[in-house]
Parts: C-alpha cells; structure tokens; sequence
C-alpha cells in the first residue's frame, strides 16, 4: 500500500435546509472526532455559512459544490471563488457528472474554474466519469483521460498537490449500481498511469483518487481495500449520520 490517507467526503447535492444542515454538521462532528482519515462536507450554497463555524477547527473540511468561472462580475446567478473564501470554503467540487451532462459544462469550462480555484488556494476535487454508453463502447479510459487531461491543463506540478481526482462512473451515481471493487480500481490505476504521464511518477503516486457512485457502508471497505482507491466522493448516504459515519470510519 502507498502512503496516501483516505479521504472521505459527502456531497450533499440539492439537500437540506440550514436548519437540518447545522443538524447534519454536527452530528457528523460528534461521530468522526476520533476517525483516522481525512473529511469533507459540501453543503449546498445557502448552508455554507450555516455549517462553517460548526465544522471549523474540526477534521472536517468545509467544501462547496461548484463555483463560477470568473472571479467577480455580472453574472446573474452564480456563486464566486471570493464569495466562497469568505465562508471558510477550503475545497470545491468541480466537473461533477450532474454539471458536466445535465448543465452542460464542458472541460474547457471545467479547467477554466479548476485553475482559478487552485490560484485562490482552495483544495479542488475534480470528477471525472463514463457515461454508460461510453463503458459498453469501451471507451470509459479514453474518456476519463481526457476529462484528467483536459480538466488539468495548464495546472503546475506544485499546484497538483492541491487536487484530488474524483472517479465517478456516471452509470453508477443514484443507480444503486457500483461499479466492482475491480473495475474501480483499473480505471483508477488507468488515471495514475495519465497522471504520471503528465507529470512524473512521484506526483502520480501522491495524487489522492476517491471513487464516487453509489458507495455505501457495505461496500466502502471493498472499494478501500483496493491499491489505487484512496478514498470516496459520497452522496446519497452522506445525508444521514448513520449512513456516512461507517463509510468514513471504515478500517
């Protein structure tokens, strides 16, 4: 096994009001104050300054769904980078595959936010995905090399250790399908291997890949056993405390 930790965060989506989201926070911080990995919540928009102070000087990182492309300006409707520092947003989930396939960002746009993101200093998850189609095609590594290649372009070898790759199986994600802990796993090798070519093998062999889709507490330990899974991006169970604290205690 290498020497990366786990990272385990819960994307909360379209869910909770502020009420039950402090609720969630801090019933998440009760349960994993003893754990041994690295944490995440990513609350929606309007709970951020809700569940900040509740998680803050905790194991729990504060993160935020998405965010703009630019950095201020009038853009009617959007959330920006400045804006989410000046909640204690220390990370930002960005390509997720709901933005990717039903708002229609597309990587140029992706890599557009990942770089403002990493200059601002914030911690980015990038996911990346096939679409099921694309895995019966057998094209789930062509197209998972090129949302790394593309999401990543322009990204320094320094600025890399601020990112983690998120691999989400589109197919998987809300289904109930997972995918095996193996066909996980290949494909999480298949992105180091790109990392590697992108930027070395010491960089390829820190970069933290978490695996998202359909994870529950009775498959987080499979999916974690594996070499190259190094974490979970969480959603549905990650509303509940008692479905999300035996994923990210896991081990």
């Amino acid at each position: 096994m290498s020497d990366r930790s786990y990272y385990i965060a819960g994307n909360w989506k379209m869910h909770k009001t502020r009420a039950e989201a402090a609720e969630l926070a801090k019933a998440l911080v009760a349960e994993l104050k003893d754990g041994k990995h690295k944490y995440l919540v990513a609350p929606t928009f309007t709970s951020l300054e809700t569940v900040g102070p509740v998680v803050k000087g905790t194991n729990i990182r504060l993160g935020a769904q998405n965010m703009a492309a630019e950095e201020q300006g009038a853009h009617t409707g959007e959330v920006s980078v400045l804006q989410l520092k000046d909640l204690g947003v220390q990370t930002v989930i960005l390509g997720h595959s709901e933005r990717r396939h039903i708002y229609g960002e597309d990587d140029a746009l992706i890599n557009k936010k990942v770089r403002l993101a990493l200059r601002h200093g914030l911690e980015v998850i990038l996911c990346i995905g096939e679409l099921l189609e694309e895995r019966e095609a057998g094209r789930a590594e062509a197209v998972c090399e090129t949302q790394t290649v593309k999401g990543l372009e322009g990204v320094s070898a320094g600025e890399l250790s601020n990112v983690v790759i998120a691999y989400e199986p589109v197919w998987a994600i809300g289904t109930g399908k997972t995918a095996t802990p193996e066909d996980a796993d290949a494909i999480h090798a298949w992105v180091r291997k790109v990392i590697g070519k992108l930027y070395g093998a010491d960089c390829a062999e820190k970069i933290i890949i978490q695996y998202g889709g359909s994870v529950k507490a009775e498959n987080a330990a499979q999916l974690m056993a594996k070499e190259n899974i190094d974490g979970a991006l969480v959603g549905g169970a990650a509303l509940k405390p008692d479905t999300f604290a035996p994923i990210a205690k896991f081990g």
